[in-house]
């Protein structure tokens, strides 16, 4: 069998290659060089240490490398996302995007579609379920990452292999120290990878600039403060706001006058929601209403995330002629419309896939 593995100098992927040549693979290594480029200048994302990292595991199992760039795909379809996405005064998530887009959409363009398997050292595995293989959850689940590939596509999962996926992030640490990898001690990166090392609200001002607008308290009306422009804001954020006397919540905002509508208090009511709205579903593997494993007649006992989180909330799936609404059980903090709701059978084994939250209340 013919597999590529993507490598990115970290332990997870080094800890990946060698299992791989354990099993009696030869795999072909690629590191994915992305990063930001556009008419304003150039900004990469820190890849020296990663390559030379990278470089020393294929020397030390004996395997082809080549770094393969993809700025160019990046920014077209990632950072561009992320830019109009925030304009529209959504919450975006590149990370997911990078997955489908460029790990398993570009790349399979241009080398991967030349292998059988791709090994990733993403923590989840797959399953076989009604004849077809689906995404499904990792050992450990603090560490997994299901959640960031629930937009991948059936021939995508189909092809993917996650050789750590069965084990304990303490498991893999423990692989790759009693092997000696270079990447054992090394930490685990944090972050989006294309703002290298600038801040995140540098970026954003970067692309849509400042406007300042008026901070409202929601329950009074009251003017409390000033912000420098919507997009640097989020639902449900806390930190940032520079107002005294609370903490302040942000709970709605009015993209058309450029307001930030808060809340006052460590647990308000406006902060949560129970019901998620969305228009469109991307079933990973198969639509489970086609497929007849979900009646569109009632409601389908399902769990699911909305952030990147160890805990499942569980729920009922609706479909109609309007699209998916998700009844939680529990009061959800923070439904902000742009992020992913990520459903999962009711066990939280098998990923189903994802939709873009359109509405929260």
């Amino acid at each position: 069998m013919n597999v590529a593995a993507l490598v990115s100098g970290g332990v997870d992927s080094s800890v990946v290659v060698h299992r791989l040549c354990e099993e009696g693979h030869k795999p072909a290594i690629f590191y994915i060089r992305i990063g930001m480029e556009d008419e304003d200048g150039y900004i990469d994302c820190p890849a020296e240490e990663d390559i030379e990292l990278t470089t020393l595991i294929a020397r030390r199992y004996g395997c082809p490398f080549e770094v393969i760039d993809l700025h160019k795909e990046y920014w077209e379809r990632v950072v561009s996302y992320t830019v109009e996405t925030v304009r529209k005064g959504l919450t975006p998530n590149p990370d997911m995007m990078c997955n489908k887009l460029i790990k398993f959409g570009c790349f399979e363009e241009q080398r991967g579609y030349q292998f059988d398997r791709i090994a990733t050292g993403h923590y989840a595995t797959t399953d076989t379920f009604n004849g077809k293989t689906y995404l499904a959850t990792a050992l450990d689940p603090i560490k997994d990452q299901t959640d960031f590939l629930a937009q991948i596509n059936f021939a995508q999962v189909s092809k993917l292999m996650f050789p750590i996926g069965h084990l304990m992030k303490s498991e893999v640490r423990a692989i790759a120290d009693t092997v000696g990898l270079p990447s054992a001690k090394r930490k685990d990166s944090q972050g989006i990878c294309f703002l290298g090392k600038i801040d995140y609200n540098s970026f954003i001002e970067r692309y849509l600039g400042r406007k300042e607008g008026r901070i409202i308290e929601l329950e009074t009306g009251k003017v409390i403060g000033r912000h420098q422009g919507y997009w640097f804001h989020t639902i449900g954020q806390r930190k940032g706001l520079g107002l005294s006397g609370g903490p302040w919540f942000v709970v709605k905002k009015d993209i058309k006058r450029n307001i930030i509508l808060v809340s006052r208090g460590y647990d308000p009511d406006t902060q949560y929601g129970k019901t998620i709205e969305m228009d469109t579903f991307n079933f990973i593997t198969e639509d489970a209403y086609e497929a007849e494993l979900w009646s569109p007649e009632g409601a389908t006992p399902v769990t699911f995330k909305i952030r990147h989180t160890p805990e499942f909330t569980r729920g009922l799936l609706y479909k109609d002629e309007n699209g998916y609404r998700l009844e939680s059980e529990e009061r959800i903090q923070g439904i902000a419309p742009g992020q992913y709701c990520v459903i999962y059978d009711r066990d939280h084994h098998l990923c189903f896939g994802s939709g873009m939250i359109t509405k929260g209340r």
